[in-house]
């Protein structure tokens, strides 16, 4: 692992003497009212600059990528990457002259979602595989729980299954990312978040046909029926056990979940007024909302097939949860996955992997419209970023050297780019940030990289979130 310097470990003692000083200009912590966190899980810089390329003709066109942006990178390794027979092979880290001079060494020590997830979340960095459980079997602090502690309400939402391994290490506990059902039960009845909206649904394919399929993403087909049944049931009898909802509003009572399955039901929510305290909303399909919809042809050029018209995209779910999230007077932290990226980025689909990035594009564009037209800057935090990078996606050619640039070939068209893994790899990936306390993550960028500049480490995120709203 790379060594910090003397002049880091002083710059981070400076940082933390500015952060919890009382300084006589009368400048304080900022603490943001609202966070809007939004992952493209697998996304890298040249995922962006593709999908620009195809939407727009050229690169550097997102909302995000404004000059009132904070723009750095981040880096993504794990602590552990597998414990096996009482061994642990420990992670290597990240270094940025290796990168540069060997396109092969990003392949090495990349981390799952699991662990980068819970790094995002928690500040931990831990072993993969990992959801909210430390090196040494603690149980880490959520930034959601931050949120509720402060009377906020809190949701997490994702274009893949809700239980799958980044929303679950956003809010869970469990040692292994596979234990979906154990998961998706965790988070409907041990924690307090207000929204909980992804796919997983068993009683529709990925087309959205009827069929009959695992449960295990939203806790077993037994506990599913009776969910669905809307009847405002807080305790559910399910295998000899007893779960019981919580108090998610903190008036005393425990609240109850209501379903919401349909894609105008998801889009009513973003509109209505009157709205149900607590919303679990399952989309009619099971994998993800449209990458895994069945192929109409063997083009691949974007939206060649339409999208599922009667399942909503993250789009819309994120305007269905900022709605309900935002009635809180006290504020909200919400977490927003493109998960389907990193979908099509394991499976090299050029056109999947642009459609999903415009879709999580949208989604951002959606939470800045919010905050322009209901709140404002200084009291809103947006943060975008990825879990790590998959595909190991350059332009045409050979990947040397590391960050070979996707080429242009004109709006509407795809652009020159290759895939070179249908895993992750340990590259640096996007991280900007708009708002309250965005200058602390840019102040904290103490290592460089001779490509991207300069890079923070993914467990900063949520420490300096900490730093803001305290570990309640």
């Amino acid at each position: 692992m790379k060594t910090k310097s003397i002049f880091s470990y002083l710059f981070y003692l400076f940082l933390g003497l500015l952060l919890f000083s009382q300084p006589s200009s009368g400048q304080d912590i900022p603490e943001p009212k609202n966070i809007i966190y939004l992952v493209s899980d697998g996304m890298g810089y040249n995922h962006v600059d593709a999908t620009s390329y195809y939407q727009y003709g050229e690169s550097g066109t997102q909302v995000y990528e404004g000059p009132d942006w904070v723009q750095l990178g981040l880096a993504t390794y794990p602590a552990v990457l597998n414990i096996e027979n009482g061994d642990t092979l420990y992670a290597a880290g990240y270094n940025p002259r290796e990168t540069s001079e060997n396109h092969k060494y990003v392949k090495s020590d990349a981390t799952d979602s699991g662990a980068a997830a819970t790094a995002l979340s928690t500040g931990k960095k831990v072993f993969s595989g990992s959801i909210g459980i430390g090196l040494h079997g603690d149980t880490l602090y959520h930034i959601s729980q931050s949120a509720k502690a402060l009377g906020k309400s809190a949701g997490i939402i994702a274009s893949v299954q809700l239980s799958h391994a980044t929303p679950a290490g956003f809010t869970a506990h469990n040692k292994n990312r596979s234990n979906y059902s154990e998961i998706a039960r965790y988070m409907l009845f041990d924690t307090k978040l207000d929204v909980i909206m992804g796919a997983g649904n068993p009683d529709f394919d990925d087309n959205s046909n009827p069929a009959e399929l695992s449960g295990r993403f939203v806790g077993g087909l037994k506990l599913w029926e009776k969910l669905k049944e809307n009847n405002d049931q807080t305790t559910f009898e399910i295998e000899n056990n007893r779960y019981n909802v919580k108090d998610a509003t903190g008036d005393g009572n425990p609240d109850p979940w209501h379903v919401i399955q349909t894609r105008e039901e998801f889009i009513e929510l973003s509109q209505q007024e009157e709205i149900p305290s607590r919303v679990l909303g399952v989309p009619k399909v099971h994998n993800t909302l449209h990458q895994s919809r069945e192929r109409k042809s063997q083009s691949t050029k974007p939206f060649e097939t339409p999208l599922t018209e009667s399942v909503p995209t993250l789009e819309e779910l994120t305007k269905a949860s900022i709605n309900l999230l935002s009635q809180n007077e006290d504020g909200f932290f919400m977490m927003v996955e493109g998960g389907a990226v990193d979908w099509a980025g394991h499976s090299n689909e050029s056109d999947r992997m642009i459609e999903e990035q415009i879709d999580f594009n949208k989604s951002v564009e959606a939470a800045v419209e919010w905050v322009e037209e209901n709140s404002n800057w200084d009291e809103t935090l947006i943060i975008i970023t990825s879990d790590h990078e998959t595909g190991y996606l350059t332009g045409p050619g050979d990947p040397d050297p590391t960050y070979p640039p996707v080429e242009n070939r004109g709006k509407g068209n795809l652009p020159g780019m290759e895939w070179h893994s249908g895993s992750h790899t340990n590259q640096l990936v996007p991280f900007y940030a708009k708002g309250p306390g965005a200058e602390i993550f840019e102040m904290s960028a103490g290592e460089y990289d001779p490509i991207i500049g300069p890079f923070i480490q993914n467990t900063q995120i949520p420490q300096i979130i900490f730093l803001m709203w305290g570990k309640n």
